[in-house]
């Protein structure tokens, strides 16, 4: 399966889950990005256009840690739910952005809900 047929079915699968989905500020949307060596967070307030806070494995406190990119992406989890215990959001809604829920993906819900966000 070639890159380009790949990129065309994520989009479409995010695409159909974008469209069943929406945050606001009191429950905003926990938007995922996975590349291959790196993990992205996003909270997202999806009525006023707004991203509310971000974690990345490419934060120098996660990045400083040792570990497979699973645990670090547990770890991203976790900082993104201690950024939105900081605005006073306890739930939210969850974006898996196209990927499978298994892995890394898996294990940001994972770190979250250890965090306190509930889904």
């Amino acid at each position: 399966m070639s890159a380009n047929v790949k990129t065309q079915r994520r989009r479409k699968i995010r695409y159909s889950i974008r469209r069943k989905i929406a945050g606001t500020a009191k429950l905003p949307r926990l938007s995922i990005f996975r590349s291959n060596s790196e993990i992205y967070a996003q909270l997202i307030d999806d009525d006023n256009g707004f991203t509310l806070a971000a974690a990345s494995s490419r934060d120098k406190d996660i990045q400083a840690q040792s570990g497979t990119k699973s645990e670090k992406s547990k770890l991203v989890g976790q900082a993104i739910a201690r950024k939105a215990s900081d605005l006073g959001i306890t739930a939210i809604v969850f974006d898996r952005g196209g990927y499978l829920y298994h892995g890394r993906v898996k294990a940001v819900a994972d770190g979250a809900r250890e965090g306190g966000l509930k889904f």
